[in-house]
């Protein structure tokens, strides 16, 4: 009987592995989305600037 206990303590475990992993594969996917958008926002906003200083400038 105590094998079975700790089979299935061991299972649990596994399953918390896991769900950990998962968890740290979406914190790296938000990261890197982040750090795209960052860059592309960089390389973009002087362009964005001017576009929004004619707009203001015909106003």
């Amino acid at each position: 009987m105590a094998i079975w206990q700790y089979m299935l303590a061991r299972l649990r475990l596994l399953d918390l592995k896991e769900r950990g992993q998962g968890l740290v594969e979406y914190a790296l996917i938000l990261v890197f989305v982040a750090v795209v958008t960052i860059a592309i926002l960089t390389v973009l906003s002087p362009g964005i600037s001017e576009i929004y200083q004619n707009i203001v400038d015909h106003l």
